[in-house]
């Protein structure tokens, strides 16, 4: 069975070896330490005496001189203040539980108390005496301490940040106030009124991380980002490029001035989307957008149909044939550079045709199509010159 790592234990039977006394049962004391430590006692009483007096030359060389005298005047023999003094010696192996009997000491290591021992489920120790190499070690002798001790005094010690971070799974900033005792976390709060341009970052990083899936689009917004990157593909130079590279590298220059102080996706919801997007065109761009790009294209019909731009190497005009008879040539976009792919769709509205020629469909295609089709809906309309005929949205023009 291990022996007990409580050094408060072996503190008590020093001081009671020392005062003549009978040492604590299950204890006994080696004589020569006991006069060599008490003799290291004599040394450091007589040079607080020193410090006490004001005299330089006598102070301890450590951050923790000030606690030390604060020691002395609260009774640095009492037993009780064994944690402190082993912490002021040692700073590196303060331990805070971290669960079961394992610790996490402020250098960075982790610790573990083993066998039955009084200092089980103690919430903060100093390990002063330790076994082992690697990641975790184990913790032979150790004095307990409170928080009250670390914060009163290894307050040199402690360090106080900022931290603003993006919480995934609130969806949401963070901003805290964090001190630590070199790797451990002594306390945490919220920081008030953290720097803006932390939050802005953390924000940022949060959009990026999940994708811009989780900006509120609406059908007519991710339209206007299609048509915006049809005419980029279409004109690199001339469009802005609005892939979602470069939309999450830029989130700070067309996003975020649309959301002052936001702090989470909820507030993001009230931006305006569209105009997000269009803030990065020229008034020149602007003017031209729908007219190199529109929406909706008006068929012999009468419809208006809403152009599909997911593809931007293929913009898609998608009707009934019966609504194109009278369109000669295939309707083109970006000043007439680029031809729209023609879905012509059967009366239940399934493709029956595609192509980015309607002249040599009217000429050629349109014949093998009507052949199959009319045998399926024999009450639809199917001219001889689909060219020439009238278009409707009926099962028959007026009159036929």
């Amino acid at each position: 069975q291990a022996a007990d790592a409580d050094l408060r234990l072996r503190v008590e039977a020093l001081r009671r070896g020392g005062a003549g006394g009978a040492p604590l049962p299950g204890h006994s004391v080696d004589r020569g330490a006991l006069a060599r430590a008490r003799k290291e006692v004599s040394h450091w009483k007589r040079r607080l005496s020193a410090v006490r007096r004001g005299d330089p030359a006598a102070a301890p060389d450590s951050a923790g001189a000030a606690a030390l005298r604060d020691g002395g005047r609260s009774g640095a023999g009492d037993v009780a203040f064994t944690g402190v003094l082993a912490a002021l010696a040692w700073p590196d192996r303060v331990g805070r539980l971290r669960g079961g009997t394992r610790y996490l000491l402020s250098g960075g290591r982790g610790a573990v108390l083993e066998g039955e021992q009084t200092l089980v489920g103690t919430e903060w120790l100093v390990a002063v005496s330790v076994d082992g190499r690697g990641r975790d070690v184990r913790i032979l002798q150790a004095a307990p301490l409170d928080e009250v001790d670390v914060e009163t005094h290894l307050e040199g010690l402690l360090v106080d940040a900022s931290e603003v971070t993006w919480n995934a799974e609130g969806a949401r900033v963070e901003a805290v106030r964090v001190r630590r005792l070199g790797a451990i976390e002594v306390s945490r709060g919220t920081l008030p009124d953290p720097d803006p341009e932390l939050v802005e970052a953390a924000l940022e990083g949060g959009i990026r991380a999940a994708g811009l899936r989780v900006l509120p689009w609406t059908k007519e917004t991710i339209q206007l980002r299609e048509r915006l990157a049809f005419l980029h593909r279409a004109d690199p130079d001339g469009w802005p490029d609005v892939s979602s590279g470069a939309l999450l590298a830029t989130l700070g220059d067309w996003l975020l001035p649309l959301a002052p102080g936001a702090r989470s996706l909820a507030e993001l919801e009230r931006v305006n989307l569209a105009e997000a997007l269009l803030s990065g065109l020229g008034w020149d761009q602007r003017a031209r957008l729908d007219s190199l790009a529109p929406t909706h294209v008006e068929v012999p019909s009468g419809t208006r149909v809403a152009l599909d731009y997911s593809d931007p190497e293929a913009p898609v005009l998608a009707a009934r044939i019966q609504e194109l008879f009278g369109m000669a040539e295939t309707p083109r976009v970006a000043g007439g550079r680029v031809p729209l792919t023609v879905h012509l769709l059967s009366p239940a509205r399934r493709p029956a045709q595609v192509t980015r020629d309607l002249a040599s469909f009217w000429r050629e295609g349109y014949f093998v199509v009507r052949k199959d089709l009319r045998g399926r809906y024999p009450r639809h309309y199917w001219p001889d010159d689909p060219v020439s005929a009238p278009a409707t949205r009926r099962v028959r023009p007026r009159g036929e």
